[in-house]
């Protein structure tokens, strides 16, 4: 077994020793008819940004925007736009063929188990290492793949594009209650919401959180002001302990946002001197219990046709890229209604 000892309040090893789907076990085919319940008019909704915002260096310094290029024959040649009558001087055919630097993870996204992991002594030795969900390992099992290893030989996105990412999708108009504010919400305050919104949440649902910061991305126009983002909108309160406990017990299976990271982090190099994690729903989610995050979602349309007709509920359609070793993929999300 990979570890001896597990998190306070994780789910390792409740789905299986090896598991790596997390709480995605839990979108069985009875949950899913129960989504494909919630259409009743057939419209669908894409909930992505287009792929080459936020534009510049992005929200985190690290992500940068897509490079799209054409691929090209050995003598050099731009197989765009490429006459086959080169080939057969008959043909009259004129194909594109073109490629794409991406970071997975600069846009539209979700997160794969393995993007977030913990210092944590999970062998029982008194020697914190770095782990991840269900135990496996830093170094071992997730390794960069510039150290010539095949990046996550465990909990990669690809685990998650083959669980079949499709289900019941309940939304929660935050933007309704405090508009563009900064505003870090606990459990109390999501429960209030939910409540004057009648929204309720069963296991096996995604939650997702409309929050207004994708729309402000957007009228940027690629050149974002991260110092505006940072001060705007809302975001969870992953610090809550009321709310983790919330998150955990209600068999949510995913948490999917229109900002950055879910979570609200104006506070990430504030307080505490003990150590900590500095996105705890980050650890509480991908790290201990399996649950997946998706960021920076385009719920706008979504969220107004809903509230006009009262609804919140939806089937939601968002496998990622089934890119085996990967910690993040870009994603297409679809709601119908």
């Amino acid at each position: 077994m990979r570890w001896r000892n597990r998190p306070a309040g994780s789910n390792w090893g409740d789905f299986g020793a090896d598991d790596q789907r997390g709480r995605m076990n839990l979108v069985t085919p009875a949950r899913r008819l129960a989504a494909v319940q919630e259409v009743r008019e057939g419209l669908v909704f894409s909930l992505s940004l287009p792929l080459d915002y936020p534009g510049g260096p992005g929200l985190w310094e690290t992500r940068s925007p897509p490079r799209l290029a054409a691929t090209r024959f050995k003598d050099g040649r731009p197989a765009y736009p490429f006459h086959m009558s080169s080939y057969a001087p008959s043909a009259t055919d004129v194909v594109c063929d073109d490629q794409v630097t991406l970071c997975l993870q600069y846009s539209t996204q979700w997160d794969a188990l393995a993007h977030c992991g913990s210092e944590f002594d999970a062998n029982g030795d008194g020697v914190p290492e770095a782990v991840f969900y269900n135990g496996y390992r830093g170094g071992e099992d997730i390794a960069s793949p510039d150290a010539g290893g095949a990046g996550a030989r465990a909990l990669g996105i690809e685990n998650l594009a083959r669980a079949g990412v499709q289900g019941r999708g309940v939304l929660v108009d935050l933007h309704r209650e405090f508009g563009r504010s900064p505003a870090s919400v606990g459990y109390e305050a999501l429960m209030r919401i939910m409540d004057s919104q009648a929204v309720e949440v069963e296991s096996g649902d995604f939650l997702c959180l409309y929050t207004g910061f994708a729309d402000l991305v957007l009228e940027m126009k690629k050149c974002p002001d991260t110092r505006v983002l940072q001060g705007s909108c809302a975001g969870l309160d992953g610090a809550d302990e009321r709310l983790q406990r919330w998150i955990d017990d209600s068999g949510l299976v995913a948490l999917c946002a229109d900002n950055a990271a879910v979570e609200s982090t104006a506070a990430v190099a504030q307080g505490a001197t003990h150590r900590h994690a500095l996105l705890p729903l980050h650890e509480l989610c991908l790290f201990k219990l399996g649950i997946h995050l998706a960021e920076l979602w385009y719920l706008r349309e979504l969220a107004g046709w809903l509230a006009a007709r009262q609804r919140n509920r939806f089937l939601l359609t968002a496998p990622p890229l089934d890119l085996p070793g990967a910690v993040g993929s870009p994603v297409t999300p679809l709601a119908t209604v």
